[in-house]
């Protein structure tokens, strides 16, 4: 039995979670069997992210900038966008501005991990580096392109600054722990606090992925990239860069720049 909650049901969270027990009890009940056990897989709250730490972050972005992109960089991105379907609009030349803070109903997504958790715990920010090309669909193989190519290291290098940057105003200005944690304190977390769902006997279900890694690990090994023996990933793979599909489908590959 799955629930989804958002941030406005977990002061509920507990009744919510009982009515489903019991309803999975009566439905064992129907049918001359017991519930044996109740098992929590995962849960994970929607971040709220710290407005203070947001504005401060995005301070340093501006200072850095986007990265220097090659016309090799955008020959790629141009390429890739129009073979999916995606907006033929290149790497990104123009930063974004600092989106408004989301209304308590819109915080209904989040990463696949515990960071909506982490957020309700201490204050947290995200930041997402220009790594990537614009317009992709997610998790899926168009993603995993531009992670051997300049494309992501140029974005990390940028992204490492404003995380380096960030450090430092935090630890040399005390003012700004200061205002964080009272928004933390007397915006974020003043009507709503933090309930986890996971329960001490619930343990991490690391055998759900067992036989999968088990069948793929061996293959997944022969492609790690080996920096002792290449100077670039692109390079162990034999791949000129950027390629690109032509409009006879076939791939054809430029010079490094």
């Amino acid at each position: 039995m799955w629930y989804y909650f958002r941030e406005l049901d977990y002061p509920h969270i507990q009744e919510m979670f009982a009515l489903g027990d019991t309803i999975a009890r009566a439905a064992a009940m129907m049918t001359s069997t017991n519930l044996a056990s109740v098992r929590i897989l995962g849960s994970a709250w929607p971040g709220h992210f710290n407005k203070v730490i947001a504005e401060a972050m995005y301070e340093n972005i501006k200072q850095v900038g986007l990265p220097q992109w090659s016309d090799a960089d955008q020959r790629l991105a141009h390429a890739l966008q129009r073979d999916i379907g995606a907006p033929d609009s290149g790497l990104a030349t123009r930063l974004d501005t600092l989106r408004p803070a989301l209304k308590p109903n819109e915080r209904t997504g989040g990463g696949s991990d515990d960071i909506g958790d982490v957020s309700w715990n201490v204050p947290t920010v995200t930041l997402r580096f220009p790594s990537n090309i614009p317009g992709l669909p997610g998790h899926n193989w168009a993603n995993a392109i531009s992670m051997a190519t300049p494309i992501a290291h140029k974005g990390a290098t940028a992204g490492a600054k404003v995380m380096a940057m960030t450090i430092l105003d935090l630890l040399a200005r005390p003012e700004l722990v200061t205002q964080a944690w009272d928004y933390f304190r007397n915006v974020q977390t003043k009507d709503i606090h933090y309930q986890p769902l996971i329960r001490p006997q619930d343990r991490p279900a690391i055998e759900l992925n067992q036989d999968i890694m088990a069948r793929y690990r061996p293959a997944m090994r022969r492609l790690y990239y080996d920096p002792a023996k290449y100077k670039t990933y692109l390079d162990q793979l034999g791949i000129a860069y950027p390629t690109v599909r032509g409009a006879d489908g076939s791939c054809a590959g430029g010079a490094t720049p």
